[in-house]
């Protein structure tokens, strides 16, 4: 009850005595055009349509032709016709975390979707399309951040405020290296947003792959692949939203998103319905520009909370120059490259190493942590660099004392990358793990230079 009526003073908190109308004025696939609204409505505002049976369709401002507004709804048309009543709302779009949003899975809207009743609402407005933070005002990236993956945490480890991206082709294992390191995350919080998610694979990645020590710290903003584009790309923006509130609690958050790619597609059907010509394969220019202002709310704060991101980036056809790939790989701060090779050999978390990078490493780590990633990626390079000769059989043993030594190693080396879902690995364990293998010395406590 409690929930309830403090959502109630918040949203009597924020009425207006004047409200605005209009009428629909035609209706073109997925865009609504209004009249008489156009002066007092600007692009990316609010407003609900009024349909035939008295539902209320809320719709968003994409744009301007003939002196009429151009909506988009965020849900079906359906019953909406000409004449419709158009209501504008005041107010810009926000949503009011709270820290008992904690274990729950809410929709694009900030509204509870687990049947689990209402959430309560916290006293500060969050903007769902907030602006991120002065480059200058922000602290630096610092302090490893433990992810249990020996992969990650060995040769690609991260640091508290890094935004990481983890490139894949379709089935090759991004929810799965996901849902390891929320669950194994020295993070204090995860948000995880699920864009344009399978149905059927929401509730699974939560009850089986997450699981109920994952959901403990988690909060979970789903919009399945069946919802509007409207829809989908909010749901990645409130992500974000949501990942602030906990970052300004002075909390180190850990965000994933999975995906980016659907994030974009979903803004080019936006982009597309209202008029936008492509550019990139089909890609729009908003699209483009849309990217970093998602991606750059990730990163350091002003204070003591941090987000740390990871965002999945879907390849099309494996090609990893694609548009969208290609963009994201130059905001971000590194990326970890799924291989579908890799895990049709059966070596899951399938994570190239050789074409993956961290872009705070080395200089995250001390020497002696640096000796050992040094040492077992040359020889990963140079095995992969004879690999065709050696499955064929026509590299002869002692012809490269460097090739002998690889080819001795290599079986270990994979074995030590390959980890079940349900294993964690501690940072200094990696490196330890990885000194025993490679037969070198390691007496550190794996936290490197910070």
């Amino acid at each position: 009850m409690k929930f309830l009526v403090r959502n109630l003073v918040n949203d009597i908190d924020r009425l207006n005595g004047i409200q605005v109308y209009g009428r629909v004025a035609a209706v073109q696939g997925m865009l609504i055009e209004a009249g008489g609204v156009q002066r007092q409505i600007s692009v990316g505002d609010r407003c609900h349509v009024i349909a035939r049976d008295g539902r209320r369709v809320p719709c968003e401002a994409v744009g301007f032709r003939n002196g009429r507004a151009l909506l988009m709804p965020f849900v079906d048309v359906n019953g909406v016709g000409l004449g419709c009543r158009t209501e504008v709302q005041d107010t810009e779009p926000v949503v009011y975390p709270d820290d008992n949003w904690l274990g729950r899975v809410i929709n694009a809207f900030g509204q509870p979707v687990d049947g689990l009743g209402a959430l309560s609402m916290g006293d500060v407005a969050y903007p769902i399309r907030a602006r991120p933070p002065s480059a200058h005002s922000r602290q630096r990236v610092a302090g490893k951040v433990d992810l249990g993956v020996r992969s990650v945490n060995g040769f690609l480890t991260m640091c508290r405020g890094q935004r990481m991206g983890i490139f894949a082709g379709s089935g090759v294992g991004k929810s799965s290296i996901l849902s390891m390191m929320a669950k194994n995350t020295s993070c204090d919080v995860s948000v995880i947003g699920l864009i344009g998610e399978r149905g059927r694979e929401a509730r699974e990645f939560i009850e089986d792959d997450l699981g109920v020590e994952g959901m403990k710290r988690s909060v979970i903003i789903c919009s399945t692949s069946d919802e509007s584009p409207l829809m989908r790309r909010q749901a990645a923006y409130l992500t974000l939203s949501v990942a602030e509130y906990f970052r300004d609690q002075g909390k180190d958050v850990l965000c994933m998103m999975d995906s980016v790619t659907r994030f974009a597609m979903a803004q080019r059907e936006i982009s597309l319905s209202a008029g936008e010509p492509p550019a990139s394969k089909g890609y729009t220019p908003t699209v483009f520009a849309e990217l970093p202002r998602l991606l750059e709310r990730a990163g350091p704060g002003t204070g003591k909370g941090s987000i740390t991101g990871l965002f999945t980036v879907l390849v099309d056809g494996d090609d990893h120059n694609e548009p969208i790939s290609d963009a994201v790989r130059g905001i971000l701060d590194g990326h970890i490259v799924l291989d579908r090779a890799i895990a049709d050999r059966g070596r899951y978390p399938a994570v190239n190493i050789l074409r993956s990078v961290s872009r705070t490493m080395p200089a995250c780590n001390n020497e002696e942590e640096n000796s050992l990633v040094r040492r077992a990626r040359k020889l990963l390079a140079t095995y992969e660099d004879m690999a065709e000769l050696i499955r064929l059989g026509a590299y002869r043993r002692g012809t490269d004392p460097a090739v002998d030594e690889a080819i001795h190693y290599y079986p270990m080396i994979e074995a030590f990358l390959t980890q079940r879902k349900t294993d964690a690995t501690s940072l200094r364990d990696c490196y330890a793990g990885l000194a025993e293998i490679l037969g070198m010395p390691f007496e550190g406590d794996g936290m490197g230079r910070n």
